[in-house]
């Protein structure tokens, strides 16, 4: 578990839209951002979603990819990123292992029940690999600007 900032992230790969699995590995030399949500074809998910997609040309721009992290199925996923026009991919997780390394399930009230699940949280990784900082219970609004800020200040 990357628990502190400026500690290396554990190398890990996922299965990912597009075809391919993601690998960090295969992104050391650029800043990396994960975003953790709940579910596609959700409300607020689309709206991170479409905010992310609205920035992408800007985090390319300074040497950033972005990925979105949830449990749906690499069908779903494939679907969300269609439906809203994604440049990016989306990582599937399943068996919660990206969710536990990263420490984001929490329990929720849902309708007054107690329920299992993805507390939305962001993290941004540097080139070389450390956890440099990580936005965790985030709010939807401006968040992806916040995100933009932070890889457009640091080096």
């Amino acid at each position: 578990m990357p628990s502190a900032l400026n500690c290396h992230v554990p190398h890990f790969s996922a299965a990912m839209t597009g075809g391919v699995d993601f690998s960090l590995s295969a992104y050391l030399g650029k800043k990396i951002v994960l975003y953790f949500y709940p579910k596609d074809n959700t409300p607020g998910c689309t709206t991170e979603s479409i905010a992310f997609r609205d920035i992408h040309t800007e985090l390319l721009a300074k040497n950033t990819v972005i990925f979105g992290i949830s449990r749906d199925s690499l069908r779903s996923h494939e679907g969300f990123k269609a439906k809203l026009s994604l440049p990016f991919e989306l990582i599937t997780d399943p068996d919660e292992q990206l969710c536990l390394l990263f420490n984001v399930m929490k329990m929720k009230n849902m309708y007054g029940k107690q329920v299992r699940g993805i507390e939305r949280s962001t993290f941004v990784i540097d080139e070389a690999g450390k956890l440099v900082k990580e936005w965790r219970g985030v709010k939807v609004p401006d968040h992806a600007q916040a995100v933009l800020d932070f890889v457009s200040q640091s080096k």
